[in-house]
């Protein structure tokens, strides 16, 4: 599968997120002709399991694989499900990206102890691991620690984005303490960053740096 009209094609499985990437685009590259696709069931399927399980792994694999008809590269919005989408690029014959891997590859750069904060703690399994792999592919010891936030995630879900950003902002803070730098292990975590100045480690987040990546691939290829 794959060729065609050559799109940058975005799979996400929270649709609000559309908007963010759709802004960061326009800030990037707004040539770049980019479609978006929404899987929701990938990552409510995986809170309801607790995780990710292998099933909804194969299946996150073939909706990557699905999403590179008429695609030059695709880019996995989606930490939790990131494993399903290293599987798809090892059978695609285009590019299909983690978001979070240029995220995770500036987190072991930036010092040794790396906590990782999430408002689902299914993400930070994927999150962590990628940035185990990360280290190892640099030659570089590191120290992961986690924080859930998941009184956020039940803010969000509720309509209470000032909360929802609140929450997260407070938690940070005190992650700060203890870390070299913070990986926010979910897109939907960055307008939390907006309240965070204070805060003197490194916060990542992926969203723009994920972009900048794909971006620049998909500009190599063409």
């Amino acid at each position: 599968m794959g060729g065609g009209s050559g799109e940058l094609v975005m799979v996400h499985t929270v649709a609000g997120l559309i908007d963010l990437f759709d802004e960061l685009r326009a800030e990037i590259d707004p040539e770049v002709p980019v479609r978006h696709v929404v899987q929701a069931a990938l990552l409510t399927d995986a809170i309801d399991e607790g995780g990710l399980t292998d099933e909804i792994r194969a299946r996150t694999c073939r909706a990557l694989l699905e999403a590179t008809e008429g695609a030059a590269l695709v880019l996995c919005t989606c930490s939790t499900v990131g494993p399903g989408a290293d599987d798809a690029a090892a059978q695609a014959d285009v590019p299909i990206l983690r978001v979070d891997r240029p995220m995770a590859e500036a987190a072991v750069t930036a010092g040794r102890r790396i906590t990782v904060a999430a408002t689902l703690a299914t993400t930070i399994g994927p999150t962590a691991d990628l940035v185990a792999d990360a280290a190892r592919r640099a030659g570089k010891e590191v120290e992961i620690d986690s924080v859930v936030l998941a009184e956020a995630r039940a803010r969000l879900v509720a309509g209470d984005a000032e909360g929802h950003e609140r929450i997260i902002a407070d938690g940070l803070r005190e992650a700060a303490a203890s870390a070299d730098a913070i990986v926010l292990a979910q897109a939907s975590m960055t307008p939390a960053l907006d309240r965070c100045a204070d805060i003197q480690v490194p916060l990542l987040t992926s969203p723009r740096s994920g972009l900048e990546a794909a971006i620049a691939r998909y500009r190599a290829a063409a």
